[in-house]
């Protein structure tokens, strides 16, 4: 069988896209999609709600059982009946229309209103750090005001925001089949807009569009315009322009300078100024808690983070009494500017935006078009937050501390305290903060990326591409894959995750299939049933890449199987007969070291985990999706506790009347508690392809990882970090073509493992005129530590 499939796979590659293969995608695969209805009638979970933890007051006032059921609804589709006219002249220019009657308030007093504020006119009197009291004169000062006000905003223009709405609203419609909205989301939104404090959404960044698409959502919602917080290193001065016109913010580059200089001091305060104009006049604001794609560096962007700064403070102060904090997220069935951002590194501009306008109407006809999902979370106080979150917080360590002494065999103990790992930089207005408020901001930041993250829908792309990566990389046939595409889906909505796609099973494979058509290949081997096989090279990066979107649905259950084959490394050998492993009785204490040792590992932004969630709890929410999802069961051994009694004497007396808040000591006696409960893996039939699929979402982080550890000798250090982190993905290239594991060919992953042997302590930096410097640590220069990196972390991979 791998025999026919590679040599048919091969003679497919040699002749480009004639033939079989063409006859195969052009027979069959239609694109109708049912955009509502549940698919296969099964039950769609509402997901979006705010922490419980942090939010409890907004977890229960801006939410109601009756809003689940009110589905959904397509943003881009404009009919007739959304305008106020009827008729056949109506029907064809309804687009036009509708965005005439679009409410659109003037703003033409927000300059006077920012240059009339406090902050500023402290600086121009003197009065403030900077100002014209320290030898300016204040003529020169007021012109300087102007100068960097003309950069951060201009006074919308409702004509233009009218047209611009109706050019992005028939674009859409040309990209994509339809924008899905939730209608109960759009009412808990709609609901927090009318307490009277200000919309302030916090979103994800997966494309370029984001910025276009969700001010078309809430203009379409009635909300009024978005005020789009942009990064001013991904636009043209022209293009800058523009966007300013449209309701567009931009962070002048002054506000970045040092504390004491006197043009930084400036542009803060207007900076400070403008953003409390925006809250004082309630209109909607939106920042980006992610780089823009195609930023090799950190996940979470400092520039938002500094924007979401100047929000926390205006509350802090007392501008405005709360605000109203929205989690957003966008996904797409395929990004339309992945293949652009990934090798983007100039500024865009008008033209190339035309460009990239007109490259997309061309290759409207010949290709299918896609489906988005927007989701807009619960909103919450973020007066409540900032009042709840603190109590969270407990003491932290470094990587270094808490896993080198383990990874070098010195220590078996892991510190009871949770790991500090901060990859984006503090620059800006953020820096002016307290650093009690600066800690703030940064875990406010990751909390909502990551409940943004958490909620969002899987597409249909993304299950597609886990199958055929992790379950049938040699192939699988059409009939059984129609199986596999419906057991997946079945898995991520019973685990309370949503789907971004519905219809008719069969149409929906075939849509997903001629949506990735680049990377996947259609062979006809016997009659009447194609072969799908994922293509090589560049195709199952490509894959790789979209089942990351998959990932967080099974990431407890992923963490759990790993952190199981690393306890049985030792015990069997990795291609031993599944009975053979489950004969091994698996402590709950040596599963908890485990997890541990992996969530510690692991980057932050990967897992999730909430900065008021204990790293102890998720090992026993771990635990508890490995006893659901069948693949461990309790093992009652002779004179231990049965694992079903639940009698009052396990709840000390401390602890049950410990306050909700307070973890620490009740971890601890749980572990003392948990030293007599063991486990077996199930022995049923579905069990071990389950487990080696949990264990492979992992593989390629978890593969890039031990790769670094191998690229260790290698690597010419000192080096700077970029060109290091070059280095070692050449490395994963290079090794990819020996081994075929393309999916660790990514330049996130190289970055990722590169700030993960920083915090480790494998690499050092040092200050040099050519910027910081990595090298390697004293410790890790010796082969004997490199290579028990490299054995701690390769007991984690499976498969």
């Amino acid at each position: 069988m791998d025999a026919v499939v590679g040599a048919r796979l091969q003679t497919q590659q040699r002749s480009s896209q004639n033939g079989q293969e063409t006859s195969q995608w052009s027979s069959g695969l239609g694109t109708k999609l049912e955009a509502i209805t549940p698919f296969l009638g099964k039950y769609r979970p509402f997901v979006g709600r705010c922490c419980q933890t942090c939010t409890p007051k907004s977890w229960e006032s801006l939410f109601h059982r009756s809003i689940m059921d009110l589905g959904f609804c397509n943003v881009i589709l404009v009919k007739e009946e959304n305008t106020r006219f009827r008729g056949w002249l109506v029907r064809r220019l309804c687009y036009f229309l509708w965005s005439l009657e679009q409410h659109i308030p003037p703003c033409w007093d927000e300059l006077q209103k920012v240059m009339e504020s406090t902050g500023v006119q402290n600086v121009i009197s003197g009065r403030a750090p900077g100002g014209a009291g320290e030898g300016q004169v204040p003529g020169l000062v007021k012109k300087e005001v102007q100068r960097i006000l003309g950069h951060i905003q201009a006074p919308p223009r409702p004509f233009l925001i009218r047209l611009f709405s109706w050019a992005v609203l028939r674009f859409l419609n040309r990209l994509f089949l339809n924008v899905q909205l939730h209608k109960g989301h759009m009412k808990m939104v709609r609901q927090a807009a009318q307490t009277g404090s200000p919309l302030v959404l916090l979103s994800t960044h997966k494309s370029l569009l984001d910025g276009l698409l969700l001010p078309l959502v809430l203009l379409s919602q009635g909300l009024g315009v978005l005020r789009v917080a942009w990064d001013p290193r991904a636009c043209s001065p022209v293009l800058r322009a523009l966007l300013r016109k449209l309701g567009g913010i931009f962070l002048p580059p002054e506000a970045n300078l040092s504390l004491d200089n006197s043009e930084g001091v400036l542009a803060r305060a207007l900076v400070h100024a403008v953003v409390e104009q925006l809250l004082v006049s309630r209109q909607p604001l939106l920042i980006f808690l992610e780089e823009p794609p195609g930023t090799q560096g950190p996940w979470l962007s400092a520039l938002g983070q500094a924007w979401l700064g100047l929000v926390v403070q205006a509350v802090q102060v007392g501008i405005v009494p709360d605000a109203m904090l929205v989690p957003v997220a966008v996904t797409y069935d395929l990004v339309p500017d992945a293949h652009d951002a990934h090798h983007a590194t100039a500024p865009l501009g008008l033209w190339t935006v035309a460009l990239a306008v007109l490259r997309s109407l061309r290759g409207w006809r010949c290709s299918p078009r896609t489906c988005v999902r927007v989701h807009l979370s619960q909103p919450f106080s973020l007066q409540e937050y900032t009042t709840n979150a603190r109590s969270c917080w407990g003491s932290r360590q470094t990587l270094e501390q808490l896993l080198q002494p383990i990874v070098l065999g010195q220590s078996t103990v892991i510190p009871d305290t949770e790991k500090e790992q901060e990859w984006t930089p503090v620059t800006g207005p953020l820096l002016a903060l307290k650093e009690e408020d600066q800690l703030l901001v940064r875990r406010l930041g990751r909390h909502i990326r990551n409940a943004s993250v958490a909620s969002s829908a899987v597409m249909s792309t993304a299950i597609m591409a886990t199958l055929l990566l992790f379950k049938h990389r040699k192939g699988v046939f059409l009939s059984k894959l129609l199986g596999e595409f419906a057991w997946l889906t079945e898995e991520i909505l019973l685990r309370g995750f949503d789907v971004g796609f519905s219809g008719q099973l069969r149409c929906l494979v075939q849509h997903t299939l001629k949506l990735l058509r680049a990377h996947v290949a259609l062979l006809r081997i016997r009659q009447g049933d194609p072969l799908v096989v994922p293509r090589p090279s560049p195709g199952l990066t490509h894959l790789a890449r979209l089942s990351s979107e998959l990932l967080p649905a099974f990431l407890s259950e992923a963490v759990g199987a790993c952190a199981v084959r690393a306890l049985l490394a030792g015990r069997v050998p990795p291609e031993g007969p599944w009975e053979l492993q489950g004969i091994e009785l698996l402590s709950q204490k040596e599963l908890y070291h485990q997890v541990l040792l992996l969530l510690h590992l692991l980057p932050q932004d990967l897992l999730l985990l909430q900065p008021c969630q204990s790293s102890y709890c998720y090992c026993q929410e771990v635990l508890d999706r490995l006893i659901q999802c069948g693949l461990l069961v309790a093992e009652e051994t002779p004179g231990s506790q049965k694992a079903c009694d639940t009698g009052r004497q396990h709840l000390s007396a401390k602890l049950l009347w410990k306050p909700s808040g307070d973890f620490t000591d009740s971890d601890s006696d749980d572990f003392e508690e948990a030293e007599g409960r063991y486990f077996r893996l199930s022995q049923q039939s579905r069990c071990p392809d389950f487990f080696l699929f949990l264990c492979r979402l992992l593989s390629p982080l978890l593969k890039a990882f031990a790769q670094a550890a191998t690229f260790l000798h290698q690597g010419q250090l000192p080096d700077t970090e970029s060109c290091y982190t070059e280095q070692l993905f050449q490395f994963l290239q290079a090794s990819a073509q020996e081994d075929g594991c393309f999916e660790c060919a990514d330049p996130s992953l190289a970055i990722r493992a590169v700030w993960t042997f920083r915090d480790l302590g494998v690499l050092q930096q040092t200050p040099s005129p050519a910027g910081p410097m990595l090298h390697l640590s004293p410790t890790f220069t010796s082969r004997d530590n490199q290579e028990k990196l490299e054995q701690f972390i390769r007991q984690f991979i499976c498969g």
